[in-house]
């Protein structure tokens, strides 16, 4: 290679790697500070903040979403941690056995669990029993060791995938017998069997919370496996060890070991991930695998073809011309997919710019946009004369398909991104949870829901019961919110009955977030009025 090949070489990568450091930085901004996934905590037994007259004997859970444990422990005011492994699950509810009597002071309960998508999700509730005291130390900071490392793991992910079983597609089924960049691409595969399994350590670091330093024991593989990523991981590995073999196996198989590879390559993206697991799932899940394979189609035939065109470009010109015919219903089924997809996660567009995923799916599509519009360049405006043996213009198409490249790996630097970011679909459905709480006393219990849990305008619907858990036949039953704290006066409205045996509060706006105290009066007889009363936390919207 010449001088000047390499100065370009040079100055290539060093462009990529100023790219991707630039989606890092962007990535590091955007995402949200704290560990937010898919499922988002609605309301706990007890709430936070609570005092507690006595030890409770069991403590619940309940999320935006299913979810399973990894991690329950709870928090003695001295910071001893006592896990907690009695637990069990009912839809969205998690229900953990308390097997200790607590003394008094402030306890914390500490939870970690995983999502549908294979994202875990923590965070800690703090309650007192007595008295309140000086709340134990949990630490909730973020590793942003173990998240650049997921990040870098997740982009060479993309690359064996895309750019390995991808290119290997195009050598197979579009080069046809040509081998130009066939070393790049098996680079980019062994990259990919590198990251495969890295990121599933990975993944298992960030499921149960734990440091670096913890990469090599059992538990944090077996945490990783357990999730749905590790769907993802087992099935990257087979179609990465299928694009590898259409390379250095027998020439008869090739074809079909790409294929496959291929397939393989929509299958593991559609096995985890915020898209995936949105409903509805008989839509998502064939979006993802076509949205992936198609990006394997076009990403993976991008370092062959230019660099058979800028070595031995008569010889390139079949395969130039089988790519252009293949590659536009390829874009549309990619961009409808990527549209689909777009809408379930996103919903509103105000979202694009209030949050964090809106943000990064802006940068993408306006990658995208570049992107197309140099793809259709030279789809429309030097395919033709490159075809013809134009020597200049095939020289253009070369240096056009290498600023491909570099968009293309600025793109998967922005999915990766992704990966810490709760898209607003899953935020809508957070927002849109109740507000609950369970109010038990001796003379009268109740359960009231203020839906959605969030400030404005919300109904409340309220259940009531005699100390015992029999039938109360109230007369009259009124709601009063207060929170003295913001200057507030107290709201309070009557309730009525609907039919269905509870009582009904619909007039209602909660006009600041915060926790609030409700109370319930409840006329038993004209001549008996209980009144009972609990904190309940009002969300921002």
């Amino acid at each position: 290679m010449s001088a000047a090949s390499l100065l370009r070489t040079g100055c290539t990568t060093g462009r990529a790697i100023c790219l991707l450091a630039a989606i890092v930085l962007f990535a590091a901004i955007a995402a949200p500070g704290q560990a937010f996934a898919h499922a988002a905590l609605v309301t706990t037994e007890p709430t936070d903040g609570a005092v507690l007259a006595q030890s409770p004997a069991q403590f619940s859970l309940t999320f935006s979403e299913p979810v399973s444990p990894l991690v329950l422990a709870l928090v003695r005011p001295d910071g001893t941690p006592v896990p907690l492994t009695s637990f069990r699950l009912n839809a969205q509810t998690v229900n953990i056995d308390n097997p200790h009597r607590l003394g008094s002071g402030t306890h914390v309960l500490s939870w970690r669990v995983i999502s549908a998508d294979g994202h875990p999700v923590g965070g800690s509730v703090l309650f007192s029993i007595g008295a309140p005291g000086a709340a134990p130390a949990v630490s909730e900071a973020v590793d942003r060791g173990l998240r650049s490392a997921i990040w870098v793991g997740k982009v060479f992910l993309y690359v064996g995938l895309f750019l390995g079983v991808g290119g290997a597609f195009a050598i197979a089924w579009l080069a046809q017998g040509g081998r130009a960049g066939q070393l790049i691409v098996i680079a980019a595969i062994l990259c990919g069997l590198v990251a495969a399994p890295l990121s599933l350590g990975l993944q298992g670091l960030d499921a149960l919370g734990a440091p670096l330093a913890r990469l090599a024991q059992p538990d944090i593989w077996k945490a990783g496996l357990a999730t749905s990523f590790g769907r993802t991981v087992l099935v990257a590995l087979v179609a990465l060890g299928l694009g590898l073999l259409s390379l250095v196996g027998p020439r008869g198989g090739a074809k079909l070991f790409a294929l496959a590879g291929l397939a393989g390559v929509g299958a593991a993206l559609a096995a985890s991930g915020h898209a995936s697991a949105a409903e509805p799932q008989w839509l998502t899940r064939p979006m993802v695998f076509l949205h992936g394979a198609g990006i394997a189609f076009w990403a993976g035939a991008l370092a062959p073809l230019g660099l058979a065109m800028r070595r031995k470009p008569v010889e390139a010109a079949p395969f130039l011309r089988r790519f252009s015919q293949a590659i536009l219903p390829v874009v549309a089924v990619l961009a409808a997919a990527g549209i689909v997809l777009a809408v379930v996660q996103v919903q509103a567009s105000a979202a694009l710019l209030e949050t964090a995923y809106g943000r990064l799916l802006l940068v993408k599509l306006a990658l995208l946009l570049f992107l197309f519009t140099l793809a259709a360049i030279n789809r429309w405006k030097l395919t033709g004369p490159a075809e013809a043996g134009e020597t200049e213009v095939q020289k253009k198409l070369v240096r056009s398909i290498g600023i491909e490249m570099l968009i293309v790996l600025a793109i998967f630097g922005v999915a990766a991104g992704w990966r810490f970011t709760p898209p607003p679909r899953a935020l809508a459905i957070a927002a849109a949870q109740p507000a609950s709480v369970h109010i038990h006393t001796a003379k009268a219990m109740a359960d009231l829901s203020i839906t959605p849990g969030h400030v404005g305008p919300v109904a409340a619907s309220i259940v009531i019961m005699t100390g015992d858990f029999g039938p109360l036949d109230a007369e009259q039953v009124t709601l009063v919110l207060s929170k003295p704290d913001s200057g507030i006066e107290p709201i309070k409205r009557a309730a009525t009955k609907p039919g269905d045996g509870s009582w009904r509060v619909d007039d209602l706006v909660v006009p600041v977030p915060g926790r609030w105290t409700a109370r319930l009066d409840i006329l038993v007889s004209d001549f008996e009025m209980v009144k009972i009363e609990a904190p309940i936390e009002i969300r921002p919207k």
